[in-house]
């Protein structure tokens, strides 16, 4: 198969395009709205809705550098990473079952802001 300059560059470029309006690895989409690493556990509720299940597992030390940032939703939030000062923080994780056609998800939380999302298997109906 021969392929002509003009084929790789409209290759080239639908690949860039596609890989740009892809998702983050780390995200979750719930209807038209995007969950990113970095939001807090209300604007993911907003989002996303309740959870099926809330679980407290404890608390993690973490170190707490108190300059700020801005997440892509815009929503200011804390940098968690090398600093001064040290504290225990407590780790929550929502799943959240989009029923069985879709896949479960398990979002970590700690000190309320997101960390993690996992995918899980298939959902299930609910009662």
């Amino acid at each position: 198969m021969v392929t002509t300059r003009g084929q790789l560059t409209a290759a080239t470029l639908l690949t860039a395009v596609l890989l740009v309006a892809s998702d983050p690895a780390h995200a979750l989409r719930c209807g038209s709205k995007l969950v990113l690493d970095g939001m807090l556990e209300q604007e993911v509720i907003n989002h996303c809705g309740e959870p099926t299940s809330i679980r407290h597992l404890g608390y993690v030390v973490r170190s707490f550098n108190p300059m700020t940032r801005r997440n892509l939703a815009g929503t200011q939030i804390y940098r968690y990473g090398r600093g001064n000062y040290y504290h225990e923080v407590p780790v929550t994780v929502f799943i959240y079952n989009f029923g069985p056609r879709k896949l479960m998800r398990k979002l970590r939380f700690e000190g309320g802001m997101l960390t993690d999302i996992e995918t899980l298997g298939y959902g299930y109906l609910e009662d």
